[in-house]
């Protein structure tokens, strides 16, 4: 198998932009490569400069200094036609559609190809029908654009680009408009798409939960590093992902991913099903209960489900967790 290379790279890249004749360096120092087959989710808090690389990337911002190279060739070098397709966007505006359907939004994704009156050849409709069945909306391809839910319009959105046929598709917060279950679908999706299609797929997102579960590789930007690279598992695991927390307040746990407060607190001993266990210590962490749990114990059991909680060597007996939190707060 030969060695991989990274389609996109960057080293020692500076960004920022214009304010007038006064220029605002944003983001310094970073160092990057993007790769086919790889989704990347780039995260990082507001203001420390990802929309500046996003659109460095795209060619619209050209940076400072340093080098940010496609296929080894810099960016700046590329005409504005070429770019277009090579690298694909599906930003976080809604398009205004009119009476479009599926299938002539996905069609404009040749336009790089055509020009906007250029007629579609046989290497057009292909694409164009690849594009609806890898992003599984051919079903809807004749629905109008106005019909469609949030999730079918991203997903129709994500065929456009990807009928366009660059290596690199980049996505502004595609799934910010979603609800959980729509979040997760358009986030493995494109998983599948960089996987299945060879892609480098490029995602800025703010949901770590569903970034650490899907992308490949993670690119964090943060105010005090510039940019640190790592597959979710490993900054995970070596702590990194913290990086993005800027408030002592929070923590990321690094056994579930998520964000936690932190809180100053001694849990008590508790034993049960392994998967409901962390469940109790979540509604003691925000229950905020008495100081002295360490001399606490609970016991959790099943068919039917209840609890015992043994506090000041008296038993309590509870049916959920809510009555257990209750008790713990007020007694």
């Amino acid at each position: 198998m030969s060695k991989q290379h990274p389609i996109l790279q960057a080293n020692d890249l500076e960004l920022g932009y214009l304010k007038g004749n006064v220029l605002f360096p944003v983001a310094r120092n970073l160092a990057f490569d993007l790769y086919p087959g790889q989704l990347t989710c780039l995260m990082g808090p507001n203001g420390v400069g990802k929309s500046t690389l996003l659109k460095a990337i795209l060619g619209s911002n050209p940076p400072i200094r340093g080098k940010l190279t496609l296929n080894k060739k810099n960016i700046a070098d590329y005409a504005a036609e070429h770019l277009a397709k090579q690298i694909a966007v599906v930003l976080t505006d809604k398009v205004q559609t009119g009476n479009m359907t599926v299938y002539d939004l996905v069609c404009l994704g040749r336009i790089p190809h055509t020009g906007w009156w250029g007629k579609l050849a046989e290497e057009d409709l292909q694409a164009v029908e690849k594009a609806l069945v890898s992003t599984k909306t051919k079903e809807i391809e004749n629905r109008k654009l106005n019909e469609l839910s949030d999730g079918q319009l991203q997903k129709t959105m994500i065929a456009r680009a990807l009928a366009q046929d660059g290596e690199v598709l980049v996505l502004d917060e595609p799934t910010a408009h979603l609800d959980l279950v729509n979040r997760f679908e358009i986030m493995t999706l494109l998983r599948e798409l960089a996987h299945e299609n060879s892609k480098a797929i490029l995602v800025v997102t703010h949901d770590l939960e569903i970034a650490v579960e899907t992308a490949d590789r993670l690119w964090l930007m943060t105010k005090e590093h510039s940019l640190v690279t790592g597959s979710p598992e490993g900054l995970m695991i070596e702590g990194k992902v913290n990086l993005l927390v800027s408030d002592n307040k929070w923590h990321v746990n690094p056994l579930t991913g998520k964000m936690e407060l932190n809180i100053p607190l001694t849990y008590p001993e508790i034993t049960g099903p392994a998967h409901i266990i962390p469940w109790i210590k979540l509604a003691i962490r925000k229950s905020h209960p008495l100081n002295d749990m360490d001399s606490a114990s609970i016991i959790v059991y099943r068919d039917p489900f209840s609890l015992k909680l043994t506090y000041k060597n008296q038993d309590y007996h509870f049916s959920s967790i809510e009555k257990l939190m209750h008790f713990l707060k007020y007694n």
